[in-house]
């Protein structure tokens, strides 16, 4: 009896960790990486580069994490976009040049930076899952120098 009730103790005490770091984030407007129709829900995330990743159900999770293990490059940047969005990430350089930050672009929720309006126009012109992944892809997140603050601490 006094092991039930400690096991119990001690999943209310995660569940209550989980929602309040979850309630630091403001999941307004972001939607699930697997399905972008739905909203993201805070008690459905998974750890991803230090930061959470939020989902609309309990199959997502499971769906992103074979992705990530074929290294799915859309859906990479589709949850690289959602630490942007969240803000969780914070850019350091512009993703195209490596350059120091002048000007912005929202995509998707997600506020990215530039070095200069020649780069801010490339973006533009961009449309849809290119957009994402020449902007929140693996190489343009490594050379824009994107640094996730854990949001466990």
């Amino acid at each position: 009896m006094k092991a039930r009730f400690l096991l119990s103790g001690v999943a209310l005490l995660a569940v209550m960790a989980l929602t309040v770091v979850a309630a630091e984030i403001d999941l307004t407007d972001v939607k699930c990486v697997m399905n972008p129709k739905a909203p993201a829900k805070a008690e459905k995330s998974v750890d991803y580069k230090g930061g959470e990743v939020f989902f609309c159900c309990d199959n997502c999770p499971k769906a992103f994490a074979k992705k990530i293990e074929g290294k799915d490059k859309l859906v990479m940047a589709k949850a690289n976009q959602q630490l942007v969005a969240t803000e969780q990430a914070k850019q350091a350089k512009c993703p195209f040049t490596g350059g120091p930050l002048k000007t912005e672009l929202t995509v998707n929720g997600a506020k990215i930076q530039f070095c200069c309006n020649n780069c801010k126009g490339k973006a533009e012109k961009l449309e849809g899952d290119e957009q994402l992944t020449k902007l929140f892809g693996e190489e343009a997140w490594e050379k824009a120098e994107f640094e996730v603050a854990d949001a466990k601490k």
